[in-house]
């Protein structure tokens, strides 16, 4: 039993979140030596690589993935910036390039250019014959580390004492989270859910409880719990630093969705206001972001959803549309520069990274290829066996939605 407070700690995830934030309208590539000046945690590297210049890097890069062919198989989640993903094998959102993962079992090597939970899913679906390689290790994600498995624990326990004889919850945990709340969640009746099959999510747990817990993006499951018709009367957000999460035991019984304190920390710089702006500059503008941003913000939006779905209704769209798009810059970017017949552009005019992603220096992808091919691995993301056999048991639950 915990007590009624306890001490709030912020994750340093949180705190580094704007450090890359800039003006300028597209990011400029720099040696880590000149990032290193950023005020975020660096893994150590050899310090041949940090004076490397861009130019230097591509090249190695492209030599070491060369000659280590099959072997290796890149995979960079579409937040990556330009530098990294333009060497990837196949980009996606996390879900999608695990999926891809697992499907490869000609490579020995995963390197993964995303953040640690997206290693450690990938090491879980892939074979036991395969090395997950994460080339910084401090690409962590703020969201998931809103969700220690500490608090996490303490939140189930509390909320069995008080619902397991009135319905229960199942829990359901959002991609962006560790191995550990995976597999709580595979242990005690729940599922791993995207942002693309959060609704389904939803309703397969309605099938089995009264209630369901949502973690940790309280955003993403507002969003979802409005569009299965659940009013904002019948959700409550758990406060992880208060007993019972700041609530009466009453009030957890009446509740159909309780919702983690988390959230997203690039998703919710947008705001409505950047939504009237661009509708001011620009009258035929749609609107399109992603659910994890505020409720107010996608209720305003034209359009809203996954990763994936923001890339395909943008690269569908008519010739000579306008889109103003609320995720990640590197994406937006990505997607003006892709479909030069379009105007594309980010909500937020402040051009902010995520910081962790954007921790993937081509640097660290040079030096961990190069250790490849010396036959040393460095970085490699392992997942306990208990730990990994009960996230799979979630993750696989969230596979049969689909058939």
């Amino acid at each position: 039993m915990t007590s009624d407070t306890k001490t709030m700690i912020l994750p340093i995830t949180e705190i580094e979140q704007a450090a890359f934030c800039q003006t300028d309208d597209d990011l400029q590539a720099k040696t880590l030596e000149e990032e290193f000046q950023a005020g975020v945690r660096w893994q150590k590297i050899p310090i041949e690589y940090l004076k490397c210049s861009p130019e230097d890097l591509e090249s190695r890069i492209s030599d070491s993935k060369e000659a280590l062919g099959e072997n290796v198989l890149i995979l960079g989640h579409h937040y990556q910036r330009e530098e990294v993903i333009k060497f990837a094998d196949l980009r996606g959102d996390s879900f999608k390039l695990s999926q891809f993962a697992a499907t490869q079992n000609k490579a020995e090597h995963i390197v993964f250019c995303g953040v640690h939970f997206m290693a450690e899913t990938a090491d879980v679906l892939s074979g036991p014959h395969q090395k997950v390689i994460l080339p910084n290790i401090t690409a962590g994600c703020s969201m998931a580390d809103m969700a220690s498995t500490d608090d996490v624990l303490d939140c189930w326990e509390e909320l069995e004492s008080v619902l397991s004889s009135v319905g229960g919850v199942i829990p359901i945990t959002y991609m962006n989270s560790t191995a550990a709340i995976k597999a709580l969640c595979g242990r005690n009746g729940g599922i791993v859910c995207t942002s693309s099959n959060a609704s389904a999510s939803f309703e397969w747990a309605f099938k089995r409880g009264q209630r369901v817990l949502f973690l940790p993006d309280q955003h993403l499951g507002r969003n979802t719990a409005h569009k299965l018709g659940i009013g904002n009367d019948e959700m409550l957000v758990w406060n992880p630093y208060k007993y019972l999460g700041g609530h009466t035991e009453q009030a957890l019984r009446d509740a159909k969705v309780i919702l983690w304190q988390g959230h997203c920390s690039v998703h919710t710089r947008f705001s409505t206001s950047q939504i009237e702006d661009a509708r001011a500059k620009h009258p035929d503008v749609t609107v399109v972001v992603h659910p994890e941003c505020t409720r107010d913000v996608v209720e305003l939006a034209d359009l809203n959803g996954s990763t994936e779905y923001i890339i395909k209704v943008v690269k569908e769209a008519p010739s000579d549309t306008t889109w103003a798009v609320g995720t990640e810059i590197s994406l937006v970017n990505r997607l003006s520069k892709e479909n030069p017949d379009k105007t594309i552009f980010c909500l937020d005019s402040v051009v902010c990274p995520c910081s962790t992603m954007y921790r993937i220096h081509p640097a660290y992808l040079a030096w961990v290829l190069d250790g490849l091919k010396e036959g040393v691995v460095v970085n490699q993301v392992k997942v306990d066996d208990k730990t990994s056999i009960e996230a799979q048991v979630a993750l696989d639950r969230m596979l049969s939605l689909a058939g």
